[in-house]
């Protein structure tokens, strides 16, 4: 499936590390006799300073003990359209019908969603920036709520063709998002939200909730659930916001945590080497 194509594509760079270069750069000015100490004083500090990176671990931020598929059940997670508004590319995750209406195979939602919330935490770890949209007026208050109490953006109005787009439109923008994650990926009952397509069409990556009428290939993280029931929507944006809180508050460790070891360096009384 294309989704899958992309979110290959997406992948970041593992460039976690911090790096004392100005230390490094220094030893070739340095005399003879104080080579070899400069460069033993900074193989220590580096090794210190050398911090794990997140895309060497499965699950950095625990992500998956956030919820259980009894959780998804509760919100009604399962429960899609009817079926004729089936779009087929979203057969493979139905369980079956019950009473013209179509159930989610919960197990897949699951994982899918997992995924969706562990690289959500990823880009607030690398300190990006994530726009929350959707289109039902009766969810804005709540995602609008959402954005703010984590310290990113909401778009929940009429999206204007060529927001991302047309550079006269963004160009007041400091910058464009690095993620956008759509709480409905849909204008109509089967035309795709605008928003879905300029994502694609300019490279950022999206999440998106895709419910059985939907057409999950443009989302880099297509989540197959119920997009519009109340419980649902709260259990979304809960999820979320806690991916982001979660991402940000280890970008915040790190940071204390070696700057403070950088700043010792610095203040020693060898400090006059580092430039």
């Amino acid at each position: 499936m294309m989704w899958r194509v992309l979110k290959g594509a997406v992948q970041l760079p593992k460039n976690y590390r911090f790096v004392l270069s100005h230390s490094l750069k220094t030893l070739s000015n340095l005399p003879q006799s104080q080579t070899s100490v400069g460069a033993e004083e900074s193989k220590e500090i580096s090794s210190v300073l050398e911090m794990p990176d997140p895309l060497d671990y499965q699950d950095f931020f625990q992500v998956r003990n956030m919820f259980t598929v009894e959780d998804l059940f509760k919100a009604r997670v399962h429960y899609g359209h009817t079926m004729g508004t089936l779009n087929e590319h979203m057969r493979q995750f139905i369980l079956g019908s019950r009473l013209g209406t179509l159930i989610f195979d919960l197990d897949q939602t699951a994982e899918l969603l997992r995924e969706a919330l562990n690289f959500t935490a990823h880009i607030a770890f690398r300190g990006g920036i994530i726009l929350f949209v959707a289109r039902y007026k009766q969810n804005s208050y709540l995602i609008e709520k959402t954005a703010l109490e984590c310290g990113e953006y909401s778009h929940t109005k009429e999206w204007r063709t060529g927001t991302f787009t047309d550079s006269n439109r963004f160009g007041m923008m400091t910058r464009l998002p690095d993620l956008t994650i759509f709480l409905n990926t849909l204008n109509t009952v089967f035309q795709t939200h605008t928003g879905v397509l300029e994502s694609n069409k300019l490279l950022i990556p999206s999440v998106g909730i895709v419910d059985t009428n939907c057409f999950p290939n443009y989302i880099t993280y297509p989540v197959p659930g119920n997009d519009d029931t109340p419980q649902a929507v709260e259990l979304y944006c809960k999820l979320f916001k806690e991916a982001v809180l979660r991402g940000k508050a280890k970008r915040k460790e790190f940071i204390e945590k070696y700057q403070h070891i950088i700043e010792e360096s610095d203040s020693s009384g060898e400090g006059g080497r580092h430039v």
